[in-house]
């Protein structure tokens, strides 16, 4: 399993990263991303923290990723603090989409797509518009195994594959019950319409953009 969303005790997650870390390396995992929720008062600590983690990586036989989730920005804000969380060392930038569960400002979705990030998180009710901007920027849409920000996955994967934007799976994972393994995530891309062979692809999405990320080769 490649689960590029997940959270620890930095922001609102039950576990340490090194917990998490080897939970998932007992669930099955191959790559984690801990990407904690940031904002401009944290971004410094949580991505120095998550760096220190990755000294495990040969321990527990796991890849672990260097991440941040930009959460409930100001839409303008967006493309500045993506800037700063890759200077910072961040190797995957997460933005937190127009969830329906949540206040999200509006037009957050559009200011992350035209953003140096790699994913758009649970994107809600995301137009053509913005998949379509997902496609020329490769930026992944995120269909997520999380309770209340799954209940739009339907219109995401549907929008997703009229438009040519490319579909994973995460989990959101904030506690040890909610990381899945890969026969569950395909079951998951399944639930939200895409036919097995596509359920399938979202894997191998997952397995692209982390050779992407681990080559540099951002957009």
């Amino acid at each position: 399993m490649i689960d590029l969303h997940t959270h620890t005790t930095a922001s609102d997650g039950e576990l340490i990263p090194a917990e998490l870390v080897q939970r998932a390396r007992r669930k099955g995992y191959t790559t984690i991303g801990i990407t904690d929720h940031t904002d401009p008062t944290n971004i410094e600590e949580i991505i120095e923290s998550t760096q220190k983690i990755k000294r495990f990586q040969k321990e527990y036989s796991i890849q672990i990723l260097t991440g941040v989730e930009l959460t409930h920005i100001p839409p303008r804000e967006i493309p500045r603090l993506a800037e700063e969380a890759r200077e910072m060392g961040a190797e995957i930038i997460i933005v937190h989409g127009e969830t329906i569960a949540e206040p999200v400002p509006e037009g957050t979705n559009l200011a992350a797509l035209g953003s140096d990030i790699e994913i758009l998180a649970h994107p809600g009710l995301i137009t053509p518009e913005e998949a379509r901007l997902a496609r020329e920027n490769n930026v992944y849409l995120e269909l997520t195994s999380r309770c209340g920000h799954n209940r739009t996955n339907g219109h995401v994967a549907q929008i997703a594959e009229r438009y040519g934007a490319e579909l994973i799976v995460n989990t959101d994972a904030h506690g040890p019950d909610d990381l899945i393994t890969d026969e569950e995530a395909i079951k998951i891309a399944i639930g939200s319409g895409l036919t097995p062979k596509k359920a399938k692809q979202t894997i191998t999405n997952s397995e692209k953009l982390v050779k992407r990320i681990t080559k540099g080769q951002y957009k």
